[in-house]
């Protein structure tokens, strides 16, 4: 079905319309701290299927739901550890993302099938109250075609998704930049699965017991694994460009891709580096400052196609803290593809 898509900005007459067609089991886009979703009912299947036709999207990726208070969370899971309520004590509402086991009421469709289900409480006043308007969660992956950078403005969404849906809201500039953390607690020990704002460190604060990562987390998924959480199958976040990133210092950064300059040869760099490279550059953020990095990492990605990139050699970000959902996001983005320097 092809729609005539709405471009509106947030607000009480928007968020009217968005009630209307969420609750006629349409899709429609709306804007969260992290990223723009593609917001469905959470319980209806039917609803489920169409946002993974709008995204061209393999229905074995789980998507996330998204709820607007605690008595929701009742509803939508099964069994909550006492790990989930401190939790949300402390970064609810906010980027953080909490498997636990399904219930009922959650479609199959929404989990790809799996008992457990990620369940967040977002920030956004519009997303929240587009489902405390509705009394429904929904559910939303990131609202850009499959494998492309997740946008973060309505003007991205829109070239991604006009006319496969009936509205795309307006909510400005994400905060966050990067999907939310998402955090397994179906084990004794809380193992991140996809990093985001809410780092490790945060957690273990909280919690003032160990949090592990997952090894998928900076490496490639064995082929036929199954998934908890979205992100981690499949190329990701990658332009139309092929991706290489050089982990080195800037030094050696700018040597080797000076070395292999040519048509359609760019770098992106963190701010203030453009002077040492000759090629063309795409800046995204600050060294060693992983939220600016995160900020305006799927926007530089997307400018990379606007400018006709072939080929883009990327500083490689560090490893720990919001760096670490850089890295996570970057390193798919790029198939994998690491040169050490």
């Amino acid at each position: 079905m092809e729609f005539k898509t709405q471009l509106l900005k947030a607000d009480e007459n928007s968020l009217d319309l968005a009630a209307k067609y969420f609750s006629a089991g349409e899709v429609v886009a709306v804007p969260t701290e992290t990223v723009y979703g593609l917001a469905g009912n959470a319980y209806n299947g039917e609803t489920i299927k169409k946002i993974f036709e709008a995204k061209g999207r393999p229905q074995d990726n789980p998507l996330i739901v998204h709820i607007s208070d605690m008595e929701m969370l009742k509803e939508v899971a099964s069994e909550i550890p006492g790990t989930a309520y401190k939790l949300a004590d402390a970064f609810w509402p906010g980027p953080l993302t909490m498997i636990m086991k399904k219930s009922e009421k959650v479609s199959p469709v929404t989990t790809a099938g799996l008992d457990s289900v990620g369940i967040r409480m977002p920030s956004d006043p519009f997303a929240h109250a587009l489902i405390v308007k509705t009394g429904i969660p929904f559910a939303a992956p990131s609202a850009n075609v499959s494998g492309r950078p997740s946008p973060t403005d309505a003007k991205t969404v829109f070239e991604d998704m006009n006319g496969k849906i009936p509205l795309v809201v307006d909510g400005g500039e994400c905060f966050a930049g990067v999907e939310s953390t998402v955090v397994s607690l179906l084990n004794e020990t809380p193992i991140i699965l996809r990093p985001g704002y809410v780092t490790k460190e945060d957690m273990e604060e909280v919690l003032g017991t160990e949090v592990k990562i997952a090894a998928a987390v900076t490496e490639n998924i064995k082929a036929g694994e199954k998934v908890l959480s979205p992100g981690m199958k499949y190329k990701h976040y990658a332009p139309n460009a092929d991706v290489i990133i050089l982990d080195g210092d800037i030094n050696k950064f700018a040597g080797y891709v000076n070395n292999h300059k040519g048509s359609g040869v760019y770098a992106m760099v963190f701010d203030g580096e453009e002077s040492l490279l000759n090629v063309p550059c795409v800046t995204y953020g600050k060294f060693g400052d992983g939220k600016s990095q995160a900020h305006e990492l799927f926007s530089s990605l997307r400018k990379l196609d606007e400018l006709n990139a072939r080929t883009v050699y990327a500083r490689c970000p560090g490893k720990s803290g919001v760096s670490l959902a850089v890295y996570n996001r970057l390193i798919r983005s790029a198939g994998f593809n690491i040169i050490k320097l």
